[in-house]
């Protein structure tokens, strides 16, 4: 969801890629339906790991779960890259109905997207 949220911020004007501490081999359902309210299509997106990242060139690296950034601190050692950590809440954690679900994913995406307007407000465009 962060990475869609910022390209389409930022209008293509960043260089954005996500990944997780792992990859699951498809989009979550739920976070495909919370983004699709917002006219936003992630159900083609691939998960990716830290594995499957490019190779360096990164100024700047976002995580938002504690084992993602311990792993972005271990991989970025010997790079010039500032980390961040945006703790956020893992909707996954959620247990109940549908509409309860999508509620707790549309707060992460809520989140998210304030955190991204905030942090790079001189990109965004929308």
């Amino acid at each position: 969801m962060a990475e869609a949220l910022l390209k389409w911020r930022a209008g293509g004007r960043l260089y954005v890629q996500s990944c997780g501490a792992r990859a699951d081999d498809e989009v979550d359902g739920f976070a495909v339906a919370v983004m699709a309210e917002l006219g936003l299509d992630i159900s083609h997106h691939r998960p990716r790991s830290f594995d499957d990242l490019d190779e360096g060139g990164f100024d700047l690296v976002v995580t938002l779960a504690p084992d993602a950034h311990h792993r972005a601190i271990e991989l970025t050692r010997s790079e010039d890259v500032n980390i961040e950590y945006w703790q956020t809440f893992d909707a996954t954690s959620v247990q109940g109905s549908r509409e309860q679900m999508l509620s707790a994913y549309r707060e992460v995406r809520d989140q998210l997207d304030a955190n991204i307007t905030r942090r790079f407000a001189e990109w965004v465009t929308r």
